[in-house]
This record gives C-alpha cells, structure tokens and sequence, in this order.
C-alpha cells in the first residue's frame, strides 16, 4: 500500500551538520487526553498515539501500512494459513526489566481473548503452543488468509505485556510495555509525560524506523502531552514557545504560520475518512428505513463548506490504491441528498416524529460542525432530530460500547481505511453496534478464508455493500491533517499516527 502523502509547508530545513543527540523534552499540545491505556480496549487516537510509544506486538504495520515482524524475528505460516509460528527476539524487556518470553505473550493473547472490543480476530483460535521461551504458534480452526494483516492492527492492538497482567480487568491493567518510552506523570485533566525508556531493546536487524516496526531510537528524555482542546489555544502555545508540537490545526489557523520562519505545518493525506455513524440497536435507528432515510439526506457538499477541512469527495471506505477498492458499490449510497427518497422512506418505515438523537463532541470542531449541519438537513427533510454535545471521551466511548442515548454520531477512522478490509471488520461491528447480520457475517467469512485476492475483493464488495446499503456507515469524505513543529523539532516525519521515536530537540 502507498503511504500518506506529507507536506512540509514552511519552516527551516534540518542543517547539514546537525546530527541527533539524546536530550530535552518536546512538550506537545494535543487535542485530548486518553480515557485509558490498555491497549485492548483502545480505539481513539489520543490514547493509541501515546500507547504505541510504550507497547509493542509480535507484528507492527510498517512505513506502507503492510506488516512487518516486530518482537518476533521471524514469522513462519502453514501452507494452509492455519498455523503461524513466531520466533521472537531474544534479551527484549519489558519496562519493569523483566525479559519477555513466550510465556508473556501467551498471557497477552489469553487476555486479549477475554476483554478485548477486538477479540474477534481470536475467534478462530483452535489453541496456542509455547514449545520453548522464544517461540509461540498460533493455531485456527480455519484458514485466515490475512491473519498478520489482522494481528498488525494500530486499533485495539494486541500488545504484548507482561503474564502478570493476564487477569487484569479492562483498563486496569499495570502499563507496562517493550516500547521506547514508559509512563511517567498522568494528570487526566491536564497532561501526560512519557519518560524513555533506558532498557528499550531495539531491533538492531532493521538499518532504521520503519512505520511502527524497524530499529527505534528514543532520542528525548521526555515527552509531555498537554491536554489542549481549543485549536486557538494550541497554535498560540506553538507560537508563544509553550508548545513545540500541536495536532489538528484546523486550516482556517494555517496562515498564523505564515511569517513565522520557525514554524513549519506537516501535511498527511489522505489522513482519515469521516463517516456518520447509526445506532443500530437504539430507538428509531434500530430501523434499517429510519437509517437509510438519514442516509438519504445527507448533503456532502453542505457539510465541507461548514467544517472547512482539507478534504476530498469519495464515496469508497477504502482508498484507490488499495486492491480492494470498488468505486461502483459505494457510488449509490454516497451524497445522496434526495428528500423524495427521505419522505418515502420514512413513510414506509411508520414514521411519527420519533427524536433522533445527534451526539457529538465539543473537542473536534469538523465533528461538531457536521453534526449541526447534518441537523438541519434533517430537520429540512421532516425528521425529527435534536444535538446532544459532549466531550470527546464520552463520545467516544459510547459509540464503542453503545451506550448513551444517542441515534447518529461521527468520527473519523484513520488506520482502517488505509490498511483495508480486515481492519476496517472490528469497527463495522462495533460502532454502529451490528448484531445479526447473518449476510455481513457470511461475506467477512469469505474474505477471511479465501486464498485468492480476486475473492476476497468480491468479498470486500458485499460487506461494503451491505454497510452502506443498512447504512451502519453513511460515508462523508477522505480528511487531510495538518501538524504544527517549531524549529526545535528535527526529523519528523508524516505518518498518520505521531511518532516521536527518533525524533530529537535541536
């Protein structure tokens, strides 16, 4: 897969002569602070941005978002797809100095079986061996053709910890990891300060960073991110000196940049998509007429022009340059906006006026901004529908657990549309909360166990299909993001999640 494109808009080139050196602390002012760091019920960015600096899995995605082998050396599959064995490395610890084996990562996947958001992807797990310390094998029940796609994930990923950490509760679980750096000061209301990680075991087989793989150098002493919710506030931080680092400038603040010789804008598209999502299990959206019928209303056009994001039309929930990408399925159900097809709809489904609860965030200003768009859109098509705000985490976290009394959301999945169809499974259940959908089940079933890619795309076409068709999913469009870094900040680079691994402060 290609990478996200990067920009670099501004700002002054590295010198020559300046080598990286250990030191400083890069005070970064993101949107968010984390709801929790267990990395197997994580799903936000804000959380699995700071959990993939202190954890690491058997894979990792690289620099084009394919696996790569990561505390495994090697990866060995079956000829049938039904057994995977790992060798992993040997002398890596884990933060508390403890070296990991096979034992830890057996725990790991017991764990991840019983509490992950994601476990499905260890559904098919016919049993796990642990013939010696370094080697661990998978066994399944039926071929999985895209299994280390799958175990690659950035979302909810399956992290490796320590075995004492096996029966843990969700989110209660000690952070401790093999990554670069290591919890230090958690204020949630406020910041947090990731330390490096002095006993970080690299791997010295790759000549360099590769994605979220390859050999890692923790250059900074510390990281500290500070919980910064207003764009305003996080581009004045940046240009006062408070901040070195800022996430999502909005690109309405980007000409703030533009005299400034020590700040640069970093440019990653496609970044995300943004989709609207349904609650398929709660009042009136529990109707698959109600859902379309909103689907139907939406008017791509209106909600760009209010949210002013770097952003581009495609009705896809993948990216042209994926192997699975089929304009033809999508085009039907995207932009539709046609309020006879939302009266017929609504008149088919017994109608009468039932609110439809919108819920969104008062921390991401395009999420808010559409949401008030999408109301009124709505309401102009005869639906009966009502703006609920709330902050990003409960937001969040109730379109994963489905709870709060809400009817439509949005957010925007970043890894899933740029590493494919096996990613985007856990979030298409998930978040519109599907239960049942014998067809659904039956298509990801065939693209999980097909060999050839020709099928498995077929596959791909009729679970887009019936995610759009349901509408679980109402798609808005591809999203570009914008970082800012001063002139203290050297080598970073764009990926769609922050890396501050061989990054170091001049």
């Amino acid at each position: 897969m290609a990478s996200a494109a990067a920009v670099a808009i501004g700002g002054v080139p590295r010198s020559a002569a300046a080598q990286p050196h250990a030191g400083g602390t890069l005070v970064y002012a993101n949107i968010s602070g984390p709801g929790t760091l267990d990395p197997y019920v994580s799903g936000s960015l804000v959380e699995l941005e700071i959990i993939h600096h202190i954890y690491e899995g058997l894979v990792e995605m690289d620099e084009h978002y394919a696996w790569k082998p990561m505390l495994a050396s090697k990866v060995e599959a079956s000829p049938d797809a039904k057994t995977f064995t790992f060798t992993l490395r040997k002398g890596v610890k884990f933060s508390n100095g403890k070296e990991m084996t096979s034992a830890d990562v057996l725990a790991s996947f017991q764990r991840y079986q019983k509490l992950s958001t994601n476990a499905s992807i260890l559904a098919d797990a016919d049993g796990f061996d642990t013939p010696d310390p370094y080697t661990f094998v998978v066994r399944l029940k039926k071929p999985n053709a895209v299994f280390l796609d799958i175990l690659k994930s950035p979302t909810y990923p399956l992290s490796i910890m320590p075995a004492e950490e096996k029966d843990k509760p969700a989110r209660e679980a000690d952070v401790i990891g093999t990554g670069p750096y290591t919890l230090g000061e958690w204020a949630r209301d406020s910041h947090l300060v990731l330390n490096r990680n002095d006993g970080y075991v690299a791997d010295t087989s790759a000549p360099g960073p590769d994605g979220f793989a390859g050999r890692k150098t923790a250059y900074l002493d510390h990281i500290r991110y500070n919980f910064v919710p207003e764009a305003n506030a996080r581009v004045a931080a940046l240009q006062s000196g408070d901040a070195n680092a800022a996430s999502d400038i909005p690109p309405e603040l980007s000409k703030r940049f533009a005299d400034r010789k020590d700040l640069s804008l970093l440019k990653v598209f496609p970044y995300c998509q943004q989709v609207f999502v349904t609650n398929s299990q709660n009042g009136p959206t529990a109707n698959p007429l109600i859902r379309q019928a909103i689907a139907a209303a939406v008017n791509v056009d209106e909600i760009l022009d209010a949210t002013g994001q770097i952003a581009q039309k495609n009705a896809s929930l993948l990216y042209a340059f994926s192997p699975y990408y089929s304009p033809e399925v999508a085009k039907p159900y995207y932009d539709q906006h046609n309020p006879a097809k939302v009266k017929e709809l609504l008149a088919k489904a017994g109608y009468k006026g039932e609110k439809i609860v919108l819920q969104t965030n008062s921390n991401y200003a395009y999420m808010r901004d559409a949401i008030l768009v999408l109301n009124e859109q709505l309401k102009a098509d005869g639906i009966n529908s009502a703006v609920e705000v709330v902050d990003w985490t409960t937001n969040a976290s109730n379109m994963q657990r489905g709870t709060g009394n809400w009817n439509v959301s949005t957010t925007g999945f970043c890894s899933q549309p740029l590493l494919g169809p096996q990613q985007w499974r856990v979030m298409v259940y998930t978040f519109p909360q599907v239960k049942g959908d014998a067809e659904l089940d039956a298509a990801y079933t065939k693209f999980l166990t097909s060999p050839d890619v020709q099928d498995r795309k077929a596959a791909w076409q009729e679970i887009e299909h019936r995610v759009l068709d349901q509408a679980y999913m109402i798609k808005v469009a591809d999203l570009g993001g914008l970082r800012g870094y001063d002139s203290k900040v050297q080598d970073m680079t764009a990926y769609f999640f922050p890396r501050y691994w061989n990054v170091w402060m001049k």
